[in-house]
């Protein structure tokens, strides 16, 4: 009897010492990780600083002994994760190694939605989502989002909803109490509320193309297939193709990779395409990379120069170029190109990506687990900084309802081909800097007021973007464009009598040029606009250093 336990005892503390060593291992791994970090990638600490990222490290590294396999790696996830890059990550199918929910979920404007399902859970197919577990779905999203690589809002809605479907980060992120394969949802179908236990798959059992389900003999889709929107055409056949619609003059191209296609290279895709144009009757082009993810951007080129040697596409009001969620890494490249070189109308949404970004990430391996964390180090940039934004916002912004696409109402391709264009200035921006650089003050100030009121630039943040243009004046230094930002912020004024950042702004330059007394009066104003906000902490910031 004293043998049996002796050997019980030893086996106890073989494997309290397992579990440490496992332990000190991740331990190790995590440590790996902040060193490689700090030594090779440090210029990453972009939007978050190098003493964030060693709080969380040091915050995961002690709670390691008391955390499940799945919490670390979920936790790994979070730190890379906080670099905000999207290609800056530890890969989804390592976060959700033990499978997801039979299910596939799309965010269309009016709620989260069950787009595709395992035939065995049919009777749930296109129900809203209201709660995961006990937790409300905003909720959910919102505790699951720092575990998402999101490089801005649009990426989550395109490659972060996915992490819903994965217990293990569902109970690692306090969505669920408990880790379980059986999941229940509340949902919303008919007018019926109700719930259903869903049990998980592997991830390799789940069709996905383009966040989309695809129709198998295993899974079943939302939207009537009886017909099937261009933009869903021949997408489990072809990464482009392109479709003539006579009636219209039109020639619609769905270009959903910039990867070569094994059956036809870009390049070759590109000259068949310019062929044709130049053979038809194509008065428009409508250009779609809504479901765009990326690939090589060296294949943009041919394209470019295809497009700016016909000029009679490439005018405003006759080639419109489709964005959206999906669009992201080659292809914010090459929509950077479009809007840069081309006279392109923007159409959809906008995209996941920065318009200057780090991309194409390295594998580091981790010695222990063996994860491999993907670090950015190549730093992609077509904007001037000054001009780089979290994505770029189309001109004709339209989003879908679940409505729309059940009833394979393409919704963004319809506004593209019937947009009025006559007088409209795709880059309200770039026109307005052109009228003030050029002296045309009067023209100015007559045709701004009109574009701020014309609800076809409701995409254009004026207010904001002006003020930039005058800080730009403000922060040169130069008491010429100094003078010149006090004009530009006066014009703001007239527009946005309750803007507290043209108050703070025009206040500052009153202050460049020595008339303190009308400086003070301006930020004064400015924080009985804002109060406790942003603007308001700034001005007081500003009257502080007048009065020392």
């Amino acid at each position: 009897m004293k043998k049996v336990l002796i050997i019980i005892q030893l086996l106890c503390c073989f494997q309290l010492s397992a579990q440490q060593t496992n332990a000190k291992q991740w331990q190790e791994d995590l440590r790996f990780l902040q060193n490689t970090i700090h030594k090779d990638y440090s210029f990453l600490f972009v939007k978050t600083t190098k003493e964030d990222f060693d709080t969380q490290v040091e915050t995961l590294y002690k709670e390691i002994p008391n955390l499940q396999e799945h919490e670390i790696r979920v936790g790994l996830s979070r730190i890379v994760s906080s670099f905000k890059y999207g290609h800056t990550q530890i890969p989804y199918g390592t976060v959700t190694k033990s499978g997801i929910l039979p299910i596939n979920i799309y965010d269309f404007n009016d709620g989260i939605y069950i787009e595709g399902v395992q035939k065995q859970y049919k009777e749930v197919l296109g129900a809203k989502i209201l709660k995961i577990g006990e937790t409300p779905i905003e909720k959910a999203m919102e505790l699951v989002y720092p575990v998402v690589p999101v490089e801005n809002e649009q990426y989550f809605k395109a490659y972060g909803v996915r992490f819903l479907l994965s217990a293990e980060v569902l109970h690692a992120q306090g969505v669920i109490p408990t880790l379980s394969n059986k999941v229940t949802l509340t949902l919303e179908k008919n007018g019926k509320v109700f719930t259903h236990e869903f049990t998980t798959i592997d991830r390799k059992d789940k069709p996905r193309t383009f966040n989309f389900t695809l129709p198998t003999e295993d899974w079943l889709t939302a939207r009537d297939t009886e017909t099937t929107p261009l933009y869903l055409k021949n997408l489990d056949d072809k990464l482009y193709d392109f479709e003539y619609l006579e009636d219209k003059k039109t020639l619609y191209v769905r270009q959903s990779s910039v990867f070569n296609d094994p059956k036809e290279t870009i390049a070759e895709f590109y000259k068949r395409m310019f062929e044709f144009i130049d053979a038809n009757n194509v008065e428009k082009l409508v250009y779609d990379v809504r479901l765009n993810g990326g690939g090589n951007n060296y294949n943009n080129l041919p394209l470019i120069k295809g497009l700016m040697a016909r000029p009679q596409l490439n005018k405003k009001g006759n080639f419109y170029f489709i964005i959206g969620r999906d669009t992201f890494s080659a292809c914010q490249n090459l929509t950077n190109e479009i809007t840069r070189y081309t006279e392109a109308i923007l159409v959809g949404e906008p995209t996941a990506e920065n318009i200057n970004f780090y991309g194409d990430a390295r594998a580091v391996q981790l010695p222990n687990s063996k994860i491999n964390a993907y670090i950015s180090y190549l730093w992609w940039q077509d904007y001037p900084a000054l001009e780089n934004k979290d994505a770029t916002v189309p001109s004709v912004p339209v989003t879908m309802s679940y409505d729309d696409y059940v009833q394979n109402k393409d919704v963004v391709l319809e506004a593209a081909l019937n947009f009025n264009a006559e007088g409209f200035q795709p880059k309200p921006m770039e026109y307005i800097t052109q009228l003030y650089i050029t002296g045309q003050g009067a023209k100015l100030a007559q045709v701004l007021p009109q574009m701020v009121q014309d609800p076809r630039y409701a995409f254009c943040d004026f207010e904001t973007e002006l003020n930039k243009k005058g800080n730009i004046l403000l922060e040169s230094g130069r008491m010429a464009e100094v003078q010149g930002s006090i004009q530009v912020f006066s014009m703001i004024m007239q527009m946005y009598p309750n803007s507290a950042m043209t108050y703070k702004n025009l206040g500052r330059a009153y202050l460049k040029v020595g008339d303190t007394k009308k400086a003070t009066e301006l930020l004064n104003k400015a924080i009985s606009l804002d109060i406790d906000g942003e603007h308001a902490k700034a001005a007081k910031k500003t009257l502080l250093a007048i009065s020392n």
